[in-house]
């Protein structure tokens, strides 16, 4: 039977081995913790602008966003002494204002008539070129038929509006309203009508 022995001098070199791989163990993890990067990103949000208005001459624009607060339409002064046939006309021109970042579609939304004379007249609403060219029989781009019920939106084309250059307001579009009175109309018969439009931004 034999016996290993192994002597001190051996035995000091094997644990400085062992003890000299427990230092590189820990440098290599030190230099790779030394290997590392990092990258950040952040975005910032904002929401944008949106806001049309309204002008009966093209000139002097403003909000018109309620029924009590609606623009008067300049109608000639016979609009308030029809007679059966008679025809009247008259502007709106909308736009987006300075401060709105998007376009839009505009839609009809919405029209009645009141009084005793509002089942007499009948209105149809054409896109022109400019305010001047709102006449009696004006011809241009349809958004409401003629001939169609004061109280109607049928058949009602949808528009769009461009917004401006940064801080300025967006083009202008001329919508010309012509309103007819029926042979059915009576004397003395009087009312109004009100129309509402509704924009939703595009991009």
């Amino acid at each position: 039977m034999s016996t290993s022995t192994t002597s001190p001098q051996r035995g000091r070199k094997i644990r400085a081995l062992l003890a000299g791989g427990l230092v590189l163990g820990v440098g290599a993890a030190v230099t790779l913790a030394a290997w590392t990067d990092e990258e950040w990103a952040i975005g910032n949000f904002g929401a944008g602008s949106f806001n049309i208005e309204g002008s009966t001459d093209g000139t002097d624009f403003a909000d018109h966003n309620s029924e009590a607060g609606a623009a008067v339409l300049p109608f000639e002064i016979d609009a308030e002494n029809l007679s059966p046939g008679d025809s009247v006309a008259a502007p709106f021109v909308v736009r987006t204002d300075a401060a709105t970042t998007y376009g839009a579609t505009v839609e009809l939304t919405s029209a009645a008539g009141e009084g005793t004379i509002a089942p007499d007249l009948t209105y149809g609403i054409s896109q022109v070129g400019a305010t001047g060219e709102c006449t009696e029989g004006a011809t241009g781009t349809p958004i409401v038929p003629a001939g169609t019920s004061v109280d109607a939106i049928t058949g009602a084309a949808p528009f769009t509006l461009e917004a401006g250059a940064a801080g300025a307001a967006g083009a202008p579009v001329v919508l010309c309203f012509e309103v007819t009175a029926g042979e059915t109309l009576q004397q003395g018969d009087t009312g109004s009508a009100t129309w509402e439009f509704t924009a939703t931004s595009v991009e």
